[in-house]
């Protein structure tokens, strides 16, 4: 992808040049406070920043290539990815989405010899309180049925309740795998996923009195998650996070953290849960093989 620097009132949504990604200049017209503040799971002491970034949506519809190639990948059929011993994975979507949107991957990791389950959520769209909440009930049946911890591997949203909830269950959780997270920066979205989330946001507020008291999905919101999620990451909790540059949703230098195995694959946002790629990171790290993993350097 190449980029240009913008002028000081110019903001760059996505565009197609001889078939490159580019960004294209557009006036920077006022938003209102209610997307400029929206986040998918803001943490209480993160700012949302005043810097704008329209991301490359048309070119997430790539999701589709990147399924049709993992399936004709040697990462498929289980060749160069070590197997699993039967350990329980709990698999988290992203935002708008649900386990549905994670088959493929459970269908995978099944046969590489892992034990992988549902998160339950059908729509990824609720209070990250009470989605953390049902989320550890779920995990701990899952712990409880296995007589062993599990890991977590979250898409998107979804590796911010992973996040959140390993600091808070570290006794139930082996590791965790973001896929596509911004992990310590989650107002480090494009301008139209933000829109959406305050589309989401209104609703919650409008359904739900302790969603509109706490500020839900926005940097006010100082509930228990929140704390956990702000929290230092526990030490002894491995944590790998998977970005691609190509991420047209999140801002992929918001996905590397220091507490983190960072490790960059080519794809979009949405096919890194299709991504032949992030497949063999995940079997290694599932593996105990993350020594053959390369990662990039929290600078």
């Amino acid at each position: 992808m190449t980029s240009a620097t913008p002028p000081a009132d110019e903001s760059f949504p996505e565009g197609l040049v001889d078939g490159l990604l580019v960004d294209v200049p557009v006036p920077d017209f006022p938003l209102p406070d209610a997307i400029t503040g929206s986040s998918f799971d803001p943490g209480g002491r993160l700012q949302p920043s005043a810097e704008r970034w329209w991301g490359h949506h048309l070119a997430e519809m790539r999701w589709q290539a990147e399924l049709l190639r993992l399936t004709v990948s040697p990462v498929w059929y289980g060749a160069g990815v070590p197997r699993g011993d039967g350990a329980p994975v709990m698999l988290i979507p992203g935002f708008l989405a649900g386990d549905s949107s994670l088959m493929v991957m459970a269908q995978w990791l099944g046969r590489m010899g892992h034990r992988p389950y549902g998160s339950g959520i059908a729509l990824n769209v609720d209070c990250s309180d009470r989605s953390v909440a049902r989320l550890e009930k779920r995990l701990e049946t899952i712990v409880r049925h296995n007589g062993r911890k599990a890991a977590l591997v979250g898409h998107s949203r979804g590796g911010h309740f992973a996040k959140a909830l390993a600091h808070r269950r570290p006794d139930l959780v082996s590791q965790v795998v973001s896929l596509g997270s911004g992990l310590d920066h989650p107002f480090d979205i494009s301008v139209v996923t933000k829109a959406a989330v305050a589309g989401v946001r209104a609703v919650l507020q409008l359904t739900s009195r302790k969603a509109a008291r706490s500020g839900c999905l926005t940097e006010t919101c100082a509930c228990a998650f929140v704390r956990d999620y702000d929290a230092p990451f526990p030490q002894d909790v491995p944590f790998t996070s998977i970005f691609s540059k190509g991420d047209g949703v999140v801002r992929w230098r918001a996905c590397i953290a220091p507490y983190a195995r960072n490790v960059e694959v080519t794809g979009s946002h949405i096919g890194l849960a299709f991504n032949r790629k992030a497949y063999r990171v995940l079997g290694l790290v599932l593996a105990d093989r993350a020594d053959l993993v390369r990662t990039v350097p929290a600078t």
